[in-house]
């Protein structure tokens, strides 16, 4: 396995006690110089250039993003920008188009590393601590490079609005999200399947807030196993927020670490089963430092 990551994630500097906060770059940097130094490969992300931006975002949105280089501007309630923060959303959404294409070309798992996150970022718009949406620009990327049906599962405590609207029409890529709900953004109702020829190609689980290991892992072990088989992705991507723990301040689920990662396992088991073990994750959402880390441990352990 492969992980994409950069020091430079830490130079994103939302206000202070923003949850979205430059000490989640130090998990990540941790990790990282860990996993190294045991001798593991970790590749240093390539800025995305403007035809990986341009398969999911409107040309509108790209400018708006690009005005932003510089300075500290304030894009709604949720999300900032520091002077640095275009320059690493870029690298983030080329991490995870990094780690995607590395996948699909080596066999190879792979997890980025990144902040911000992306999720929430719409074709249209930047919102919920996003600014690109790194998934979907992976999962685009792949399209581009030939693969006829990717697959996304986000395993986020929230929905991922953007990363639906990017493909809600598209019978290419399945989009398989479970939630807590009603939550932020409200999004993500069950009846929530995609639009035209994408109809069938979105699936929403929503669970209310207090949900436990049990409930989630036997949605993933039945009726998410059951929409991957029957979509057949020749790649599966992960939306990696571990913002469901029990111990995460955001979130409203009891999820353990426990419970991540058997939701990881099956996720994994889905990828050799299905797509020659083609899985990459890109990581989301996660504000509690340690519960954060103790789940990258075990996406790391898992997915190697």
């Amino acid at each position: 396995m492969v992980l994409f990551w950069s020091d430079r994630f830490a130079e994103h500097t939302p206000p202070p006690g923003h949850p979205e906060r430059p000490e989640r770059a130090e998990v990540f940097q941790s990790l990282a110089r860990a996993y190294r130094d045991a001798g593991g490969a970790v590749v240093e992300p390539s800025p995305a250039i403007l035809p990986d931006l341009s398969r999911v975002h409107t040309e509108g949105h790209v400018l708006r993003m690009t005005a932003t280089a510089g300075r500290a501007t304030m894009i709604d309630a949720d999300t900032f920008t520091s002077p640095e923060s275009h320059e690493i959303a870029l690298l983030a959404a080329g991490a995870a188009v990094g780690a995607a294409r590395h996948t699909w070309d080596q066999r190879e798992s792979a997890i980025a590393l990144v902040r911000p996150p992306g999720h929430h970022a719409e074709p249209d718009r930047a919102m919920g601590f996003c600014i690109y949406n790194n998934v979907a620009i992976a999962a685009a990327a792949l399209r581009a490079s030939g693969a006829a049906r990717v697959a996304i599962v986000d395993i986020d405590v929230h929905h991922g609005n953007g990363t639906q609207a990017a493909f809600y029409a598209d019978p290419t890529v399945l989009y398989v999200s479970t939630h807590q709900w009603p939550y932020y953004p409200g999004t993500g109702a069950a009846e929530e399947t995609g639009a035209g020829e994408g109809v069938g190609c979105t699936l929403n689980l929503p669970f209310a807030a207090g949900a436990t290991d049990d409930m989630l892992v036997e949605a993933y072990r039945t009726r998410i196993a059951s929409a991957l088989d029957a979509f057949g992705p020749e790649m599966l991507l992960i939306s990696a927020g571990f913002d469901g723990h029990q111990l995460d301040p955001l979130g409203g689920w009891r999820l353990s670490t426990a419970g991540y990662t058997e939701i990881l396992r099956l996720l994994v088991e889905a990828a050799d089963r299905l797509c020659g073990g083609r899985i990459a994750a890109v990581t989301e959402g996660g504000y509690h430092l340690g519960a954060l880390r103790e789940c990258l441990d075990a996406a790391t352990a898992v997915l190697s």
